[in-house]
């Protein structure tokens, strides 16, 4: 087990705080870490506790007791409270437990798991050697991991397995590194893999996983379409991966001798090869392999004699849907959900969930889990005794469609997933989404469905609640096509047919929401007030107050400003505020999404020639009843001024309002002495405990849709970075004329975070033709901005 419990006299459980928590002219923020007693913990919540009843936790990273709500507190394990501790700052760690696949992935890691160490900049191949304490904390200790690289590494912080005064593992000098859970990868070797999917090899030694091959070894390689051999002279740094200097052998090639750089999942040992007529070449795509008549021992071409034509070539790979012989009945189906190498077992192995209860597991062996499944539902197979569903022959990816991904596009259809699939982020996405035949395939009119939904759902799950609310009965069927035929193959397998989308688009039709969506060109909001409100019954996004007027509830906000010659090139936050002052509006709770029509005027005129992305939308001032800062001192404010909002002396970012010592002084200037004051509401406990400092609710943009005349596509940002940004457009391209199809393309346009740094003076003076890649679309012809709250996701 690579996790032991903390033996203490009393256990502890352990929360992350999901807000910041002002206290006096502190802040302790979102992210920090705090434990209690079990049997104080108990002896508390014994009964119906009350609503706000307050607990006194402990702080982790401090000699510090709080009593805190547990509404704003969230459970964790001791081992991923563990984890989390090694990681710093807070807003990282929270994000870190919001994304929750890396906590996981982390939670799986064992001793002697090759690994991917990220560390200043650079990717270096390791083997995990320890999993614990290096710093005492008697509260909660930070768990890290020691790492040995397999690479001689030029950066700061390696050791020889030493942290402090204590040896935690042993290695070479420089070549151990500490690292927290984020900055740790599970390395699944390609080498290891075609090893024994090639060789049927038995369990590699801990060695031979980390580094097979050391200089003098004779090896074999696949270069241009055939074996070649040699002989390893040396081993470096790929960055990435580890590069093997090989040396062809002169008597297998023309005699001369020559020197190339391989990399270490190419190569494979001469002496683990059987003989040449067992060997059927792997060809990577997405860590798919290739199952070409393996256990036949017949070449492709001999193969393809034999069946009188060309042979199917089929390709197997985690997500694959197969079927098995089990005993003497029918075959029995099912989906690989995971692939590689058992210990104790000899050839490469499927992990298979199967479609009925004749497995033998739930996804575990030997104690240890690999996926994920019911019980009974699982089986670890050969995978030489896989073979591709009969009844999706049809929709298999040979080598031909590896090569030409346009080739048999219009015919091929995405699958229905019915388990529940979390959005991909960061690397994980670029590998699922980039490409061309990604995203959601358009047809007849359905760019707006498109953009809309790939924005919505691909890389995040602000809205997920739409999936799996209960929802009206006789428009579950809808639900469950957004979610099993469109949502969770986009972010599975990062493509969704036409027919897909269509399905939806008739459903809809078919249902009397709204006539022409078949066929018509809609608008994204027309189409989001529909699917939110009339067939899911979702709770409006947006809850507002207006003065003198009844209380708004809405799913979108259109931005309606007055006419400012000053406003040439806005920021995002900049018209939301203009358009919350001219419409006296104030935001009753902090949404979860917030989504915002840009102002235009048809889908031809816009106000603005261009409009800057505010990566962050602070809406601490937009809240009604909240407390807020003195816009000059930073005290707590109680009086707004709305005719100030408009004064030049001002910033043109930010409402007004002030303490009562600045307002006396701002108001003493005769051009402002007739500005009337409206008071600010403030909480008991900020007028009690006299606190100054103000906590800021700010937002995250994760998607902005755009359109140039009339076609609607979408950029989404998949990653924390500025520039982690991809292009999304369900007709770049076109196969065909009228009986032809659409391809969708998804394509990384880091650019979009070069421009939204530069100063908004500089940006207008930028001549939109002048502008790199994609840029100009979101900058120019942006129509809607998405924004999410990821704590206040985890509770609507």
């Amino acid at each position: 087990m690579p996790f032991l419990p903390n033996k203490k006299e009393m256990k502890k459980l352990y929360f992350i705080l999901m807000m910041d928590f002002p206290v006096q002219d502190r802040v302790f923020p979102a992210g920090t870490l705090t434990a209690i007693a079990e049997p104080d913990y108990l002896k508390e919540i014994e009964g119906d506790p009350l609503p706000g009843r307050k607990l006194k936790f402990r702080l982790v990273d401090a000699e510090v007791s709080l009593e805190l709500e547990a509404s704003i507190l969230q459970p964790l394990s001791e081992e991923q409270a563990g984890l989390l501790q090694a990681v710093s700052p807070s807003a990282k760690r929270l994000h870190l437990y919001l994304e929750k696949e890396a906590l996981r992935a982390a939670l799986q890691l064992c001793l002697n798991d090759p690994v991917t160490v990220e560390y200043d900049s650079e990717a270096l191949p390791g083997i995990v050697r320890y999993i614990g304490s290096i710093v005492d904390n008697h509260v909660l200790s930070a768990t890290f991991f020691g790492i040995e690289l397999q690479v001689d590494a030029n950066v700061d912080g390696l050791n020889n397995g030493s942290f402090g005064e204590k040896r935690y593992f042993q290695c070479k000098e420089n070549r151990g590194i500490f690292v927290p859970f984020n900055k740790v990868k599970l390395r699944w070797s390609s080498a290891d893999i075609g090893q024994t999917a090639l060789t049927g090899s038995t369990n590699p030694t801990d060695a031979e996983r980390c580094c097979p091959v050391v200089p003098g070894d004779h090896v074999v390689i696949y270069m241009e379409e055939e074996i070649k051999e040699g002989t390893v002279v040396g081993i470096s740094d790929g960055g990435s991966t580890v590069l093997v200097n090989f040396t062809l052998d002169p008597s297998k090639g023309d005699g001369k001798i020559t020197t190339q750089k391989i990399p270490l999942e190419s190569i494979i040992k001469r002496e683990m090869l059987q003989p040449p007529r067992n060997i059927q070449r792997c060809v990577s795509r997405e860590s798919q392999l290739a199952v070409d008549g393996a256990e036949t021992g017949q070449s492709p071409k001999n193969q393809a004699l034999v069946n009188g034509g060309s042979p199917p070539r089929h390709y197997l790979g985690v997500k694959s849907t197969v079927q098995i012989n089990m005993d003497n009945g029918p075959p029995v189906t099912g989906v690989i959900q995971w692939m590689g190498q058992l210990p104790g077992l000899s050839g490469q192995r499927a992990g298979i969930e199967l479609d009925v209860d004749k497995g033998l597991t739930d996804g575990t062996w030997r104690g240890r889990r690999y996926f994920d499944c019911a019980p009974n539902r699982g089986l670890f197979a050969h995978l030489a005794s896989c073979q591709p569903d009969a009844r999706f022959q049809s929709l298999a990816i040979t080598r031909e469609d590896c090569q030409d991904p346009d080739r048999t596009a219009g015919s091929r259809e995405s699958c229905v997933v019915s388990e529940v699939v979390p959005p991909p982020r960061n690397e994980d996405a670029v590998r699922i989404l980039q490409g061309r035949m990604r995203g959601i395939q358009g047809h007849c009119n359905s760019c707006y469905m498109d953009s809309a939904l790939f924005s919505l759902f691909s890389c995040t799950m602000v809205l997920d609640s739409m999936l799996y609310k209960t929802t009206f009965h006789h428009n579950a069927h809808i639900q469950q096509i957004l979610r099993e035929e469109i949502v969770n193959p986009l972010r599975r397998d990062g493509f969704v047919d036409c027919k897909k989308v269509m399905n939806l688009r008739q459903e809809l039709t078919q249902g009397g929401f709204c006539a022409g969506f078949t066929t018509e060109e809609k608008d994204p909001e027309e189409f989001l007030n529909v699917i939110m409100q009339q067939v899911l019954g979702l709770e409006p996004l947006l809850k507002l107050k207006s003065q003198g007027l009844k209380d708004q509830e809405c799913y979108c906000h259109q931005i309606f400003i007055d006419e400012d010659d000053e406003l040439l090139v806005p920021t995002v936050q900049q018209l939301v505020e203009h358009s919350f002052h001219c419409s006296h509006l104030k935001l009753t709770e902090v949404p979860s999404c917030f989504i915002i029509q840009m102002p235009r005027f048809g889908k031809s005129y816009k106000m603005f020639e261009k409009i800057i992305p505010s990566l962050e939308l602070d809406i601490t001032d937009l809240l009604s009843d909240s407390p807020r800062e003195c816009c000059l001192c930073g005290d707590l404010a109680t009086q707004e001024c709305e005719e100030c909002f408009r004064d030049k002396l001002f910033s043109k970012t930010g409402l007004k309002q002030y303490c009562d010592m600045c307002w006396h002084q701002v108001h003493a200037h005769v051009s402002r002495r007739r500005h009337k004051a409206t008071p600010l509401q403030c909480p008991a406990e900020y007028e009690w405990s006299r606190r100054t400092q103000v906590p800021r609710e700010r937002m995250q943009l994760f998607a902005v849709l755009c359109i140039e005349t009339s076609h609607y596509v979408s950029f989404i940002k998949y990653g924390p970075e500025d520039d982690h940004w991809m292009f999304f457009d369900s007709m770049a391209d076109r196969h065909g004329g009228e009986s032809g199809y659409n391809i969708p393309t998804v394509t990384a346009c880091p650019e979009v975070g070069l421009y939204v740094n530069t100063p908004p003076a500089q940006l207008a003076k930028q001549s939109p033709r002048d502008m790199a890649g994609v840029a100009k679309r979101q900058f120019c012809d942006a129509y809607m901005y998405l924004y999410q709250n990821p704590r206040m996701a985890v509770y609507k």
